[in-house]
């Protein structure tokens, strides 16, 4: 997978993918990411990026120029799959999503800032617009890490134990169970017995009742 993140800041994306699960898949060649300073693509002096908007208000917005310009470029070097759009008003991201956004080759991830992007941009360029959350941040740099992060540990061979992406909350439309680890007991509270058994099968039983325990009590919304 390559993912091509276009920002304003790219400064401020680079420190999670020095680290981490991030930092292996990348130097075991399993992702390639390159982020693309907006401003290397504008045509004044001034390196503007951003502009008043037609009708008046208050806030500045992204010119689509540079924007287009920058991911023209991109598209001649090779085809992508998705061109994503970061934005508090974009569908919000979920697993179902993450699990198919994987599988794509050739991503854009552009990063929104100040009041957004010149509504031409989102619609002449944008495959896909994403939110992480009902709330607004100050650009979509970190909603663009949140989302490469959950892409990223889904590729085969980034994380240890490939099947522990395959049981993490969400995956199957539930919350993840309790897990415990040594020691079997402490300050008075002890592992289930279940767990000590060896019964596999018991195990996995109880696993799926505690799952769906879980979401009943804290996310019934998923079981609807």
């Amino acid at each position: 997978m390559r993912i091509d993140i276009i920002t304003v800041l790219p400064e401020l994306l680079k420190s999670p993918f020095e680290a981490s699960i991030l930092s292996r898949a990348i130097e075991k060649k399993l992702v390639e990411v390159h982020f693309h300073n907006l401003r290397d693509y504008t045509t004044n002096k001034y390196k503007q990026v951003d502009d008043y908007q037609f009708g008046g208000g208050a806030g500045m917005v992204l010119m689509i120029e540079p924007i287009d310009k920058c991911i023209q470029a991109l598209k001649k070097e090779r085809e992508y799959d998705e061109v994503i759009y970061m934005t508090p008003d974009g569908e919000t991201l979920n697993q179902k999503m993450a699990n198919t956004l994987s599988l794509k080759k050739n991503i854009i991830i552009l990063c929104g800032h100040y009041k957004g992007v010149d509504q031409r941009v989102r619609d002449l360029l944008v495959t896909r617009e994403i939110s992480i959350g009902d709330y607004v941040l100050s650009g979509g740099e970190l909603g663009a890490a949140v989302l490469c992060d959950t892409l990223i540990r889904l590729l085969p061979g980034v994380l240890n134990d490939e099947t522990s992406a395959l049981t993490d909350t969400f995956q199957d439309g539930l919350l993840a169970p309790p897990v415990y680890t040594r020691p079997a007991s402490y300050k008075g509270l002890d592992v289930p017995p279940v767990l000590l058994g060896g019964n596999f099968a018991k195990i996995e039983a109880w696993r799926e009742d505690r799952a769906m325990e879980r979401t009943q009590q804290l996310r019934p919304d998923l079981l609807q």
